[in-house]
Parts: C-alpha cells; structure tokens; sequence
C-alpha cells in the first residue's frame, strides 16, 4: 500500500466523491483501472485491492495508478486478506469489480472461476459486514446471468440461469449479494445493490479473448481477427457510460439504501446493440486496419448465447442515468484512444481527455415519468 498518493492537477472540480473514501477491488483490470482513476480525479479517496495485473500492457500500469491510490495487492480468495484491506481503508463506499471474467476461461478452470467470482464475493461481503464505516455497496455481476429467452430484452426480475461456469458463478454471487441483503444489510442501513451490464468498449483493455483487444492486436501484428460468432447481438457500452451507471447506483444508495438496494441493469438503448462482425469491423477501420477479418468459426470456442438484451427502463426511470455515447462513438473512442496509445501518447492524457469530453456531453435523454 502507498502512504500519500500525489495530488492531480488535473483533478475534477467538486463532486459527490470528494474527499470520500472509496474501496473498489479489481483495480489492476481493465474497468477497475478506468473506474480508480476517475474516481481518484473526482477527489474521492481510492483503495484499492486486486491480483497484480494479468496483462502486460496494463491499464493499471500505464496509469501509474499503485503512486496515484492506496493500492493492496491481495487475493479474494485468502482467508483474511480482503477483510484486513477493507478494514484499513475506513471506506464509506465498495465498488466490487475483481472477476474471473473470460467465459472460454471458465470453462478451463471452472474450480477458480467459482472460487474467485463467487466464494471471493462472499468473502468481501463477510468483510463488509464486519466493518461499520461501510454504507453503500455495488456489486458488479453480468448481462449474462439471465436465463430464458434472449430475443426479449431481460429486465430485473427475469430467471436467472447460468449457461458455463463464468455465468453460474455470477448468477451465485447474485444469490450470495440477495441474500446478504435480506439477513443483515438492510437492518444496519447498508444499501447493497447488484449491476448487470454487457459488453465493454474502451481504451485500455488487453485482456485475451475479448474482440477488441483481439483486434487490436491483429492490427499491430497485422494478422487477422477470427469471429467464432460473428452474428451474435450483445448490449455493448462504451466503459465510461457503465461506470457512470456504477458510480450513480452508488450515490443512490447513501442517499436511500432501502429504495436503491436490489439489482439493476445497465445497457445501450434497446435497438442499438450490433453483432459481433459489425463491431469488429468498425473497431479495424478506425484502427486503419479494415481488410483485417476473417469470418471463420472457432471450433474451440465455448457455446455462446446467440442474442443478449438488456432492458434497463429501471436505471433510466429510477437513478435518471442513461448511455451518452451510443455504440458508434463508443467503437469511434475506443479505437482512437488505441491509436494515440500506438502513436506514443501517454494513457494518462487519453484517458483524462476521453474523461472531460465525456463529462462535458449532455445529459441523456429519458422516458418521461
């Protein structure tokens, strides 16, 4: 753990995290590494607790974020470890983001996806509830813990349902959060939530086989990107958009834990979720890349789910949170913010600047109440 991170002269002007104190595990992965950083530039006290990265590059490390947060390395999994950390931090907030989050993995090592997604969710919220400062927490699980039809979009109260280990261990750390909820958060004031979202887009992300690192990756080497499923519709968002949903459930929840607990789903507008060849296609063009794809089945893929849908009327209608970017620009920034990283330019300064223009983009629009 560092003693006192530098302050940032580039920190955002007041907001609802300064000065807060924030524990948010998974902080060496890919949406964990964008949401410290943002959080530590809205003035917010970040701890933070994960494995050390798996990646290199890393987000985590281009950022420098071990000098910028008061970061433990730690494995959910170790008895003890994740509870110490919490205790430490005094945090008022827990944003749980630390995964096994590649489905072909899960099918690998299904014993350490389970351990890691849902034994290491338990851990943390035996932790939480032995520390008294907490007061909100968010929970972050999957689109992919719904059952049932996919063709409908799935809202909050749909059957879950795993479909492969990465799936079940999810759907179980809803089942350990729900009832976590039930026994012992409610009655101390605690406000405990789940977030459902789909696909991430950004700048940033290396981890192996996910599309646009892979992508990425072909262009650099100048190989071909494989689609194993190029039809397949998934709920894609650029990752500034699901962290702003993470960030809002969180608000919420100290200001009405009771009303804000729960889970919630966040996606793109119902209809603008493209498939997967639309998607690769778009990320090699803005890559320069645009011949780069070859449609081939993977034979060594995991079985996949044809269409996701997310319905998320209840965080529009209920947080007054929706996507800013829709998935053109969310593809446009992140293949932009890969070729200033390719061109020499530092992930600290595309990632501050992709943070303002964001911020700076108007409010969505909402259903009427």
């Amino acid at each position: 753990m560092t003693d006192t991170p530098p302050s940032d002269p580039h920190r955002i002007p007041a907001s609802p995290w300064a000065g807060r104190r924030v524990f948010v595990t998974g902080t060496t992965g890919f949406k964990g590494a964008w949401l410290a950083f943002w959080l530590q530039r809205l003035g917010a006290e970040v701890h933070g607790f994960a494995l050390p990265p798996h990646t290199t590059p890393s987000l985590f490390d281009e950022l420098d974020l071990a000098g910028r947060i008061h970061q433990t390395m730690g494995d959910l999994t170790e008895p003890g470890a994740v509870a110490a950390a919490l205790e430490q931090s005094g945090a008022e907030v827990v944003l749980h983001l630390a995964a096994q989050a590649i489905v072909r993995t899960g099918f690998q090592a299904p014993i350490h996806t389970y351990m890691t997604n849902t034994m290491g969710t338990l851990r943390l919220l035996e932790a939480v509830r032995a520390t008294a400062s907490v007061r909100a927490v968010v929970n972050v699980t999957t689109d992919k813990v719904y059952s049932g039809p996919n063709e409908v979009a799935h809202t909050e109260d749909g059957a879950l349902g795993g479909g492969g280990p990465y799936s079940a261990s999810k759907v179980c750390a809803e089942i350990v959060s729900a009832e976590a909820g039930r026994r012992w958060a409610a009655a101390r004031g605690l406000g405990l939530a789940t977030a459902r979202a789909g696909n991430t887009l950004g700048g940033g992300d290396w981890a192996p086989d996910r599309l646009v690192p892979d992508c990425v990756r072909a262009a650099a080497a100048g190989g071909s990107v494989r689609l194993r499923n190029p039809s397949a519709v998934r709920p894609w968002q650029h990752v500034l958009d699901v962290l702003q949903g993470y960030l809002t459930l969180a608000e919420r929840l100290l200001e009405s834990p009771g009303k804000a607990a729960g889970a919630w789903n966040f996606g793109p507008a119902l209809g603008d979720e493209p498939d997967v060849q639309t998607v690769a296609a778009a990320v090699l063009a803005g890559l320069g890349c645009s011949d780069q794809l070859v449609l081939a089945p993977d034979e060594g893929g995991p079985p996949e789910e044809d269409v996701l849908r997310l319905d998320s009327s209840k965080a529009r209608q209920q947080l007054g949170w929706g996507p800013r970017l829709d998935w053109r620009r969310s593809l446009l920034w992140t293949a932009d913010w890969y070729r200033g990283f390719a061109d020499g330019r530092s992930a600290h300064a595309l990632c501050v600047e992709q943070i303002d223009s964001f911020s700076a983009l108007p409010p969505p629009t909402l259903p009427a109440p």
